[in-house]
């Protein structure tokens, strides 16, 4: 023995290496081999208090904060039973709001198609002045192709 003081032991049970440059867990504060110091490797217990992951609530998609050492998934629980807006009517939002005003036709757009002179609100077909008879302001010229 000819350095008896260096060194530390593995604190996995089923190690015990003796390790001269061991590493402490920042979670649980224990010394560990480089066989085992991942949190997953010798099951840490309070690995929980480092995990920086934001957890998403799986109804309402809104992340939830949790402080340092609380249990993620009692957390997240406790929102979707008390503060979760998750409403099942507004998974299926319509895309296609915007009506033609042109009188017949049933034609809808994604976006608002604002006619400048008239302000109405047309599908593309219809967007010029000419194609929905505007009663705008000022009269078109030309008849576009």
């Amino acid at each position: 023995m000819e350095l008896p003081g260096l060194g530390e032991h593995c604190s996995e049970r089923t190690c015990k290496q003796l390790d001269f440059l061991p590493l402490k867990c920042d979670a649980c504060g224990e010394v560990f081999c480089k066989d085992h110091i991942r949190y997953d490797d010798h099951k840490c217990s309070s690995a929980y208090k480092k995990n920086v992951q934001v957890p998403v609530c799986p109804l309402c998609n809104v992340p939830i904060p949790v402080q340092k050492g609380e249990i993620p998934d009692i957390v997240v629980g406790a929102h979707m039973d008390q503060d979760c807006k998750y409403n099942p009517a507004q998974q299926k939002q319509r895309i296609f709001t915007n009506k033609c005003l042109k009188p017949g036709c049933k034609r809808k757009e994604m976006m608002k198609v604002v006619c400048e002179q008239c302000g109405g609100n047309f599908c593309i077909k219809h967007r010029h002045p000419l194609d929905h008879d505007c009663k705008g302001s000022s009269h078109p010229t030309s008849k576009a192709g």
